[in-house]
């Protein structure tokens, strides 16, 4: 797997102290280990509301930290010298339109915090989360351009929107170093969902090993743009050690590897376990899931910066299983 970072200097590298917001979510565990295992462990400063995983809290500094608490955050980038922020805190699709108001104070709070320490410079780099969720019903469905019509219709979507204007804006009036990525779904076997609407695609691989069977919230012809997790990590690394001028997009850039269905993804799975069966029982997540594009033209991450993805449908399912499997021997 190429990295674009192997092209920068080690004493560059070492001489960031990164924090990351949220660390102990679904990708902000498994970045945060990425990234100390780049920077150095003492390099990176993970922090959350909650305690992570033993491997997390063991291999480098951990502070407990509200993400919507400005004095809090502060404290500790001044305390370590902090150079670049990774806001991964958030309250996903599905968990938001349960708590609309307790998302929204969450997710723009938290960016707002960020973005006005980088305009102080406090900081010197930030990385914000976007997300598909930024697109609505309105939105082309199929190869979904980088510039279209964003009219999202959940709050989760709304926040994630909104972010984008404000990072542009930061960018474009105080000079903020702000990189941001649209996520698709993230599919990890390392850990457990977090409350998204694209879950089921986590979930089902659960299941599947487990019972060789799974009931999915979403309809089985419901196509979306999905992503495994090492590939989440590559470019969100990417990007932030993309050269300044090489990231013209200051908003969020599209970025994708595969779409499927859930019978797609249920059928690949059945040429591992034959006899693993799924059933269909769509709920609430189906109109957010419908609200979506079904895939994502990221040629713009292509051009600006080199993105490309390393897993299809067949090596996400194979990379899960296998993964899965050694985690159930070691338990």
């Amino acid at each position: 797997m190429k990295w674009i970072y192997l092209r920068h200097k080690t004493d560059e590298m070492s001489s960031k102290k990164i924090l990351i917001i949220g660390a102990s979510g679904q990708i902000g565990s498994e970045l945060s280990l990425k990234l100390r295992d780049l920077y150095g462990n003492d390099n990176v400063i993970a922090s959350d509301i909650k305690q992570g995983t033993a491997e997390l809290m063991n291999s480098g500094p951990f502070e407990i930290a509200d993400a919507t608490d400005e004095a809090g955050i502060t404290a500790i980038v001044e305390k370590y010298a902090i150079t670049d922020v990774y806001l991964m805190a958030a309250m996903l699709s599905a968990t938001a339109e349960r708590i609309p108001m307790k998302a929204w104070d969450l997710n723009m709070e938290s960016l707002f915090i960020i973005l006005n320490l980088a305009k102080d410079k406090k900081i010197e780099k930030v990385f914000w989360p976007s997300s598909i969720a930024v697109f609505g019903p309105t939105t082309p469905k199929n190869n979904t351009p980088q510039t279209t019509i964003m009219e999202p219709s959940t709050v989760y979507g709304i926040s994630k929107q909104t972010g984008e204007r404000w990072c542009e804006y930061y960018f474009n009036q105080y000079g903020v170093d702000v990189r941001s990525l649209r996520y698709p779904g993230i599919i990890s076997y390392k850990t457990l969902p977090g409350g998204g609407t694209t879950d089921y695609a986590i979930e089902i691989f659960h299941g599947a090993l487990k019972d060789k069977k799974y009931t999915s919230f979403l309809k089985e012809d419901t196509a979306l743009p999905m992503m495994f997790m090492d590939d989440a990590i590559k470019a969100t690394v990417d990007i932030m050690e993309a050269d300044a001028e090489d990231v013209r997009v200051r908003s969020s850039y599209n970025l994708s590897a595969m779409s499927f269905t859930p019978s797609e993804l249920a059928n690949e799975i059945k040429k591992h376990i034959p006899d693993f069966e799924i059933a269909y029982q769509p709920d609430f997540r189906q109109k957010i899931a419908d609200s979506w594009p079904g895939s994502i033209d990221d040629s713009t991450a292509r051009e600006d910066w080199n993105w490309s993805p390393s897993f299809d449908l067949k090596g996400l399912s194979e990379a899960m299983l296998e993964g899965l499997k050694k985690l159930t021997t070691v338990k």
